[in-house]
């Protein structure tokens, strides 16, 4: 990449930049999130906003199914393909791991402090937006767990969308903090898969052969000039007779003031 001598650009040699501002060794930046505070604070906000609009959605939709669907059978929507039924769940996301109510809270709170610790370096807003999903839903199903029936730390986890049966025989039921946690893993693991790091960074294998920077071409074309044997003046198919002509050994040069090569006449 073309190094520059703006502050700005954790590659530029600033002394005075940060060095948790730069690139790791052997990779480039792949554009959704150089280093630098003005990029951190982006894809800090957009983890926080993500974390918070999934929360709040979350908790107010809980809200309103315990509210509407208590003492009620299924709202069949959209000819059938969406539930509306009231159910709660001991186990983890999807109604998986039911007899193990007392173990998600504390990993949860595993996963909130590994986020948190992760955000330290956070550079790259896909990766904001990827785990501010899955901040929102583990927040959101950690509140059910600690503060409903039948007790803190093993509270039921409100779940009320079912696709395509309406007792979730096709597909067990969900919230809406489900579906983030979900998709922000999947999100995770693209992100992983392309190459695309936490701090803004990619590996250079992973990157796209148009977003070449020219001065990397100039740079390797300066390197090879630095690199390749000299050319030969008189060819490679000359007469060596013609060559010493050409280019005389330093023994053969007359190292008096005036003087040329033997034989010549300086008359």
């Amino acid at each position: 990449m073309t190094r520059t001598s703006d502050s700005g650009d954790p590659d530029s040699g600033d002394p005075d930049y940060p060095d948790d501002l730069r690139g790791p060794a052997g990779t480039e930046r792949d554009g959704t999130g150089p280093a630098g505070p003005s990029y951190r604070h982006r894809a800090v906000l957009v983890l926080a906003v993500a974390a918070l609009a999934v929360l709040v959605v979350d908790l107010a939709t809980k809200q309103l199914a315990v509210t509407q669907l208590t003492d009620r059978g299924p709202v069949r929507l959209f000819g059938g393909a969406l539930y509306l039924v009231l159910t709660r769940n001991s186990g983890a996301a999807f109604s998986l791991a039911r007899d193990y109510t007392f173990v998600f809270p504390v990993v949860t709170v595993v996963v909130v402090g590994w986020i948190a610790w992760a955000s330290r370096r956070l550079r790259s807003v896909p990766w904001g937006l990827a785990l501010g999903l899955v901040l929102g839903g583990a927040t959101g199903n950690l509140v059910d767990r600690v503060f409903r029936a039948p007790g803190p730390l093993v509270g039921h986890v409100v779940d009320f969308l079912s696709l395509l049966d309406e007792q979730g025989q096709v597909f067990p039921v969900f919230n809406v903090a489900d579906m983030a946690l979900v998709s922000g893993v999947a999100l995770a693991v693209l992100l992983e898969l392309t190459g695309r790091r936490r701090d803004g960074t990619r590996h250079p294998g992973d990157t796209d052969p148009g977003d070449t920077d020219p001065g990397d071409a100039d740079a390797e074309d300066a390197n090879r000039a630095d690199t390749d044997p000299p050319t030969d003046p008189a060819g490679p198919d000359a007469d060596p007779a013609d060559r010493d002509r050409t280019d005389p050994a330093p023994d053969q040069v007359d190292a008096r003031p005036g003087a040329g090569a033997p034989g010549r006449d300086h008359g």
